[in-house]
């Protein structure tokens, strides 16, 4: 979203991009320290990382996503071309009213296109 190679943000925290990626991918944990610094190298607070966990203090929240392998395919989605594009596009709309109005027609074109697929 940012614009920012895994290169670029891997030469902040001297690191490889191969090593960015295995952390995007979950493929490796992040420790503390190693959040707080790609937070600072993001210019985020760390708990933008926790954004959308009923309560990120809670491990079964953590471990239930882990379980049910439900992260990967928003953090590939979020990292794709099309990904990007729509954060930037919906980021854009400065009123809340209309941002949440156009959450509900997705979330409703998400509903009907599942129900045709039973």
């Amino acid at each position: 979203m940012l614009g920012m190679s895994q290169e670029s943000l891997g030469g902040q925290l001297s690191l490889t991009f191969q090593q960015i990626q295995k952390y995007e991918k979950g493929v490796n944990r992040i420790s503390a320290s190693r959040l707080y610094a790609l937070a600072r190298a993001l210019s985020v607070p760390v708990n933008y990382f926790f954004e959308g966990l009923s309560n990120p203090d809670l491990p079964s929240d953590y471990d239930s996503l882990q379980e049910a392998n439900t992260v990967s395919p928003y953090l590939d989605f979020v990292s794709s071309g099309e990904g990007v594009q729509l954060n930037k596009a919906f980021l854009k709309i400065e009123d809340d009213v209309t941002r949440r109005k156009i959450l509900a027609i997705v979330e409703d074109i998400a509903r009907v296109a599942g129900d045709t697929k039973s």
